[in-house]
């Protein structure tokens, strides 16, 4: 069970003076599982950041020992209960959750995880979900569904547009648990730190991010993802019209004209 404070704040955001939102998932009693509550939390922070200038970037991490168990089994499991069988209450969870994976990508920020210990089923899909992750030497991951009777279909929407579809078959179809080093190999990881470094290590990157133009960012984070889902020509039409925009906006005018000078560019974000 959740301890009082747990319940009360399942989602602990810290808005730094860097630019950087660090948003803890804090039910660690619950091995930091998405019960329905922490999603309603976690959803309406990212529409609270979405509309804050101050915040340029975010980190996701967890407390306590692990990242993420996924969807809090125990919470689905006392629904069958309901009248319905706990169709309602399952229908609640699955959209709140595929609310918050896509608020992620459609958030104008990019978003990092920092992983310690373990990412389980849609622990995993939040990794995969996040722009950019940055895994301890402790971290483990894995879609393990299917070993209960329930195949990971919801994390694999994300595992299979983060990895090569193989690999993401190969998590879904097992359930077999991978190490960090595996999960940098096909991709799921950005990079690999020594234990306990992740959210030190993922602070910094998110730092150096914070310190580019966020228009910039903003822009060509939203035309990455929306360029994955067209074909070759679209894509690159769609590209050359952000560029446009892009080589309008003051930003891009002052980043220019400071390289073309070898001095910083001091941005304004428009």
């Amino acid at each position: 069970m959740d301890t009082a404070a747990d319940a009360a704040m399942p989602v602990i955001v810290e808005r730094r003076g860097d630019g950087v939102a660090l948003l803890r998932l804090n039910r660690p009693a619950r091995r930091n599982s998405l019960s329905l509550a922490m999603l309603g939390a976690l959803n309406a922070t990212l529409v609270s950041i979405a509309a804050d200038p101050g915040v340029r970037v975010v980190v996701i991490a967890g407390e306590g020992a692990a990242f993420c168990a996924g969807h809090d089994l125990a919470e689905l499991d006392a629904h069958r209960a309901d009248e319905d069988g706990g169709a309602a209450f399952f229908t609640n969870a699955m959209g709140a959750c595929a609310t918050f994976m896509q608020a992620i990508v459609a958030l104008p920020q990019p978003v990092i995880a920092a992983v310690r210990g373990m990412a389980t089923a849609a622990g995993c899909q939040l990794v995969a979900a996040c722009d950019l992750a940055v895994a301890d030497e402790s971290a483990r991951f894995c879609t393990p569904g299917v070993s209960i009777g329930l195949f990971c279909s919801t994390p694999a929407v994300a595992l299979s547009r983060a990895v090569p579809r193989k690999a993401a078959m190969e998590m879904l179809l097992t359930g077999d648990v991978i190490d960090a080093a595996e999960a940098h190999r096909i991709g799921l990881v950005n990079r690999v730190v020594v234990a306990g470094a992740a959210r030190d290590d993922a602070l910094a990157l998110a730092a150096r991010i914070a310190a580019r133009s966020a228009v910039a960012v903003r822009l060509g984070k939203a035309s990455f993802h929306r360029q994955l889902g067209r074909d070759l020509s679209e894509a690159y039409r769609d590209a050359a019209c952000v560029m446009v925009e892009n080589l309008m906006t003051r930003d891009a005018g002052e980043g220019i004209g400071a390289f073309l000078a070898k001095r910083p560019p001091v941005w304004e974000d428009r």
